[in-house]
């Protein structure tokens, strides 16, 4: 099999010995590689049922159950809710990253004791020398030891993306496949020290997806927890107080109604239904998504493309198809002929690349030459050489610039002039130079480029744009995104195709000019927006980079080599083309490779952002009143006027049943970040008014002499209908469906306070006349009073909105 490596190891010819590989298994020098899971099953569960709110909530629940008061316990449902939810969300995202697997070889061949053997890759040991042929998935690193036309493309795990010819002493990574020749190569790193597996284990570590939705509830639901303990203690204190005392209340029983009073205010506390609400408004999203051919790995990415500014799009496979074909041939003012037929010789050779092959059709190899001697193309020399039998001198194939040097760049000579011109119209560019002299043994051996070579005919080549790429990009620099765009090719052609699809850029930035100092790296990255000669490692850097300027970064690709960038970046997509490993550690993942979906992907995302923001006003002034009305309660000993079940007629009809509705409407409110801010500037204004209303309420009620059932019934009456208006401010403007779900919450409370059932298990009564003229004071005060808050809300936003633009 052609020339082969000294100094090996492993005899190439024979391969190990069984012995010798029943030694290294033993040593554990094997291949077999099982990643770890990315998350463990118990680690989910964990993290999504045994939170600090579920055990609040579930031993709240549990109490209520052994003291007999099951009814108002409905609470609990909601947690349970939650866990469920949550748990499948993140054994999706793990079910993704577990599929996770670069080498996905069925069978391995390799040579030992002479024999060629049919093996599993997890059989491979060190220093097998593996058999390689067309098709074959390399399933370990190894350094090439003999070669006959070999060729492996390594596009998905380097971004080159032509075939590589691979000599005796080149370096076959795991994970790239054989598209050409055959050879042989010893194994020189196995399982999870394999390029391929390197990537899998740094791709597969759990990450959920930046979301400023979850961020912000989590928030607050920390500072609930804070809060939980303390205002427990203190309305337990005071509800035990009213009863007469600790001594009191245990014996005469009446503590069992200060532990549900005191459960009442806690639960009310703890907005469960917000994080119920962004779960569901995420799964909707998602499942929209889908039918659009979006597939989403992960829930939030739905909010994540919306609030995204800055978006870093691979060329290769994601502006263009990913296919080279050949443009035209650019003849120099030179007196040699014969090169037409050279070209057809170039086209059809064995070892032909896809560049090359390229040639065939404008080609053909009508009247074939006879090689004499070569130097096969190496993707470092990025040029090739032939001498014939059949004419005289040698030609060369290649790169101008690797072939002639600065003269293929400067414009005062013919060539530079032509390659220039030719490389700033987007085209690939190659030239066939011709020498008078023939390769002999000595320059084969050195891999020298011959003597008195002159450049004869310019040829370009093309990749094909993709047709919606212009369109998508010219959305979103008019959403105001910025746009970076990477690629291993040359700057020039890169910046060619920005042209092409849009972007206003002269000159492309080569990557190998880049700082090594991150800080500098960021300033580049702010002030130049194409890049060309980028490695694997400088895209994941320039997300970084990106990153820390304070920018939400997206990264679309489709190779191996694009998978890291795409893990880091904020929000990952990939196209369905690309490799597995890219599709696992994507957040989404276009099915049909078109970027004309991503607009209705950012659509979707303002819909549930603009949305739960609206929602969250709600759960969060919930969680105000009822923080602020444990807190006066117990400072001043006054006996909770809410059982759990009555508060939950007001969670159900003014907040949880609208609430789902309203997160699914339409919304086209552009991204602005601030959520929680925004929604805390009412929240907290209109919870207070509701918590002083219901405490003057309770005050003057108890002062009039109104009994407890009759208290509590009017103090749900006033928060039933105050959380109504409070529905109807926030659903501004009203529009028919709004009408619709105000309407049927509003008769839903008519019903559970005038049919007998409900009343009965609602612990309802009449108010009573004194009750009935208070209440409908104090609502209609506290309904005036929320309008002034709202009318400053949204003035308040208003101003937050201008700012941002």
């Amino acid at each position: 099999m052609g020339t082969v490596v000294d100094e090996m190891v492993t005899d190439p010819s024979v391969g190990l010995t069984d012995g010798e590989v029943a030694d290294r298994v033993s040593a554990g020098r094997v291949n077999a590689y099982t990643a770890d899971s990315s998350r463990s099953a118990w680690n989910i569960v964990r993290a999504n049922v045994f939170t600090l709110f579920n055990g609040i909530v579930g031993a709240c629940f549990l109490v209520l159950l052994l003291v007999g008061h099951w009814r108002d316990a409905l609470f609990g449902l909601a947690a349970f809710g939650n866990a469920i939810i949550g748990c499948v969300q993140e054994f999706r995202a793990k079910s993704a990253l577990d599929k996770l697997a670069l080498l996905n070889a069925p069978q391995a061949r390799v040579l030992r004791e002479g024999v060629e053997r049919e093996i599993t890759p997890g059989e491979v040991v060190m220093d097998d020398v593996l058999v390689l042929r067309a098709g074959d998935q390399v399933p370990a690193d190894g350094t090439v030891v003999a070669s006959r036309g070999l060729q492996i493309d390594e596009s998905m795990l380097t971004g080159e993306s032509d075939a590589v010819d691979k000599r005796p002493g080149d370096e076959a990574l795991s994970g790239s496949v054989v598209v050409g020749g055959e050879g042989a190569a010893r194994v020189v790193r196995v399982g999870a020290d394999s390029y391929a597996n390197t990537f899998a284990t740094e791709a597969k570590r759990f990450s959920l997806v930046s979301s400023e939705l979850r961020t912000s509830i989590n928030r607050v639901l920390k500072w609930v927890g804070w809060g939980i303990g303390p205002i427990g203690l203190l309305v337990l204190n005071a509800q035990i107080m009213v009863a007469g005392g600790w001594i009191t209340a245990f014996e005469t029983g009446t503590w069992v109604q200060a532990v549900v009073n005191t459960i009442a205010s806690l639960t009310a506390m703890i907005p469960l239904g917000l994080v119920l609400m962004t779960s569901i408004a995420f799964a909707v999203g998602a499942a929209k998504l889908a039918s659009k051919q979006v597939l989403v790995n992960e829930l939030p990415a739905v909010e994540g493309l919306a609030r995204v500014d800055v978006i870093c799009l691979d060329k290769t496979g994601t502006l263009t198809a990913g296919e080279i074909e050949f443009d035209g041939s650019h003849p120099l003012h030179h007196n040699v002929s014969g090169w037409e037929r050279v070209l057809s010789w170039y086209g059809a050779a064995p070892d032909a690349n896809a560049t090359a092959r390229c040639l065939q059709k404008p080609y053909p190899n009508v009247d074939p030459l006879t090689r004499a001697a070569s130097i096969p193309f190496s993707s470092a020399r990025k040029w090739s050489a032939v001498s014939f039998s059949d004419v005289a001198g040698t030609w060369v194939f290649g790169a101008p610039e690797m072939i002639f040097g600065d003269e293929a760049s400067d414009t005062s000579t013919e060539l530079g002039a032509e390659v220039v011109s030719l490389a700033s119209l987007g085209r690939r560019t190659l030239v066939l130079g011709f020498s008078p002299s023939s390769l002999d043994p000595d320059s084969v051996e050195a891999e020298e480029l011959p003597s008195g070579l002159r450049p004869v005919v310019v040829l370009t080549f093309r990749e094909q744009v993709r047709a919606d790429a212009a369109q998508t990009l010219s959305y979103f620099r008019a959403q105001g995104v910025g746009i970076r765009i990477i690629s291993g090719d040359n700057p020039r052609t890169v910046a060619a195709i920005a042209r092409e699809v849009g972007v206003d850029v002269a000159e492309g930035y080569d990557a190998r000019l880049l700082p090594e100092d991150d800080e500098a790296l960021a300033v580049v990255l702010e002030t130049e927006s194409v890049f060309g000669r980028v490695t694997p490692d400088q895209k994941r850097r320039m997300v970084v980079a990106l990153q820390s300027r304070g920018h939400t970064v997206a990264m679309t690709g489709d190779g191996v080599n694009d998978a890291l960038a795409i893990k880091t970046a904020d929000m990952g997509i990939a196209m369905n083309s690309g490799a597995a490993a890219t599709k696992a550690v994507a957040r989404l993942v276009l099915l049909d490779g078109k970027f004309s979906h991503l607009p209705d992907v950012v659509a979707e995302g303002r819909q549930v952002i603009a949305n739960i923001e609206r929602v969250s006003m709600l759960f969060l002034t919930k969680t105000a009143y009822a923080t602020a009305l444990a807190v006066i309660f117990g400072i001043f000993v006054i006996e909770f006027p809410f059982l759990p079940r009555q508060l939950s007629i007001t969670d159900g009809l003014t907040i949880g049943i609208p609430a789902f509705f309203l997160a699914l409407m339409p919304n086209a409110q552009r991204y602005v970040p601030g959520f929680l801010k925004r929604s805390l500037s009412f929240a907290i204004p209109a919870g207070i008014v509701v918590a002083l209303a219901l405490t003057s309420y309770a005050l003057v009620a108890k002062s009039l002499g109104v009994h407890e059932p009759e208290l509590r019934t009017g103090s749900t009456i006033i928060l039933a209908i105050v959380g109504i208006w409070i529905l109807t401010v926030l659903s501004r403007p009203i529009n028919r469906f709004k009408v619709l779900v105000i309407g049927a919450m509003f008769i839903g409370l008519v019903g559970i306070f005038t049919i007998p059932l409900a009343t009965s298990f609602f612990a309802l009564v009449d108010p009573g006349e004194a009750g009935a003229y208070l209440l409908t004071a104090v609502t209609i005060g506290a309904i005036g009073l929320l309008e002034v808050v709202r009318f400053v809300h949204r003035r308040y936003v208003a101003r937050v909105m201008a700012t941002a633009e």
